[in-house]
């Protein structure tokens, strides 16, 4: 199951983008982050980088 991003908490920072080994977020037009479902493998990197703590499973 792919992770969650709470786009009201995602300040847009980009710190996820970059460790993420499946390139499976990115920013999106508003400057929030998105996860691409059917790449994600839910390895949770993501989760330990973001500084406000949008991102859970």
């Amino acid at each position: 199951m792919p992770v969650k991003v709470n786009a009201d908490a995602c300040i847009g920072c980009g710190a996820c983008t970059g460790v993420c080994p499946t390139s499976s977020l990115n920013l999106n037009a508003e400057g929030k982050c998105e996860v691409v479902e059917d790449t994600c493998v839910d390895c949770c990197a993501c989760m330990g980088t973001c500084p406000v703590g949008a991102i859970s499973q």
